[in-house]
């Protein structure tokens, strides 16, 4: 099954980008690394690392399958769930400005949405939401265009609005009481967006472009609506839908209203560590906030740590890293940056991502943010 999943979410020399055929840059462990990631069957892999003085990036495989055609520099792709790091980034900086609170409940923005089947809004918190301890059933196992083939391409182009979205997930029970305990849902990043959108009078996609995309300078990162093709330079994704028949599908078209707030959101490895490092770096958030974000729980069925949108992983070298998985239909990435916001590195592949993919993008993820620079 395929679905909005959220985590298990350079060197002193000018980046080329290699032809199908071009030989890996052996001597850079970053490109050997790539290289890696594209023999555990991925069609395409990207990464970039960047520091304060340099930016290094490496490429592997094809842009489209059955083709010569080398992955893109700068391509485009769905960021899926690293998404929810904007969405808390929104929520945390309104909160800096006083116009609502973490305490707030969901009830007091949101009245009778969350309601039915034990379900209460006034039991669940605004932190909760973005921490994933409220308990709402995740919606995304419901849409039939994330979970199998045939799904796919009969509803690739539907919209859906978020009262929808939140009203399939009030057909179910909730996990657990609000607060008590700690499972991933798309559900509260659409909550959040809706809640966005009542404190403001303005979208999400408006106050994630005015707050975050326009004055970073994000030129190549956007929030497309209904919109389902990505414009510009960007590689094909596919899609397996939990099959091992080798029969992937081209699943690059996608009307990806199922995921606003939560997984919604197209970017570039570059737009992704400018973001990350913008954001550790605090230039997006006032210091109470940044501290809320980054003060992590335990999120056992990830096996990482997670905060507010963010999650806390693990490093080789010892100590931790901040960052999200992302993953929406034939994209996935791993995106992070370390604590002082000075170094981040981004990697995605163009396929579904099986457990021998993750492995190596978390290696390579651990691997760049442990090396430093002289």
């Amino acid at each position: 099954m395929v679905v909005l999943t959220g985590l298990t979410t350079v060197v002193f020399a000018a980046s080329t980008v290699p032809t199908a055929a071009a030989k890996p840059r052996l001597a850079d462990p970053l490109q050997r690394q790539v290289e890696v990631i594209h023999e555990t069957g991925a069609v395409g892999v990207h990464a970039e690392v960047t520091s304060p003085d340099a930016r290094d990036t490496a490429y592997a495989g094809t842009a489209a399958m059955n083709t010569g055609r080398p992955m893109p520099r700068d391509g485009r792709f769905r960021i899926g769930s690293a998404t929810k790091t904007f969405t808390a980034t929104v929520v945390l900086q309104l909160v800096g400005e006083g116009r609502m609170s973490l305490e707030d409940t969901v009830e007091q923005w949101l009245p009778g949405v969350v309601r039915g089947n034990g379900n209460d809004g006034r039991q669940i918190t605004v932190r909760q939401l973005l921490q994933h301890t409220s308990g709402i059933f995740d919606v995304g196992p419901e849409i039939p265009a994330l979970r199998s083939a045939d799904g796919y391409r009969a509803e690739r182009f539907r919209t859906y609005t978020p009262e929808e979205l939140v009203g399939l997930a009030m057909r179910h029970p909730p996990e657990f009481s609000p607060g008590t305990d700690w499972s991933y849902s798309n559900t509260n990043y659409i909550v959040a967006a809706m809640i966005i959108h009542k404190v403001t009078g303005g979208s999400w996609a408006q106050e994630v472009k005015d707050r975050i995309i326009r004055p970073l300078g994000l030129r190549d990162t956007s929030t497309p609506g209904v919109f389902p093709s990505i414009l510009g330079p960007h590689a094909q994704g596919y899609a397996a839908f939990g099959t091992n028949t080798g029969t992937d599908i081209d699943v690059t078209k996608l009307n990806s209203s199922m995921a606003v707030g939560s997984g919604s959101i197209i970017s570039t490895a570059h737009d992704l560590n400018r973001f990350y490092g913008a954001l550790l770096g605090g230039r997006l958030l006032a210091p109470a906030q940044l501290d809320e974000m980054t003060t992590t729980m335990p999120a056992p069925e990830l096996g990482v740590r997670y905060g507010l949108g963010l999650a806390e992983i693990p490093l080789p070298c010892g100590g931790s890293y901040f960052g999200h998985r992302g993953e929406l239909l034939g994209y996935v990435t791993w995106g992070g940056v370390t604590r002082d916001g000075a170094r981040t590195a981004v990697v995605y592949v163009t396929s579904d991502g099986g457990q021998g993919t993750q492995e190596a993008m978390m290696t390579l993820m651990g691997q760049e943010l442990c090396r430093t620079r002289s």
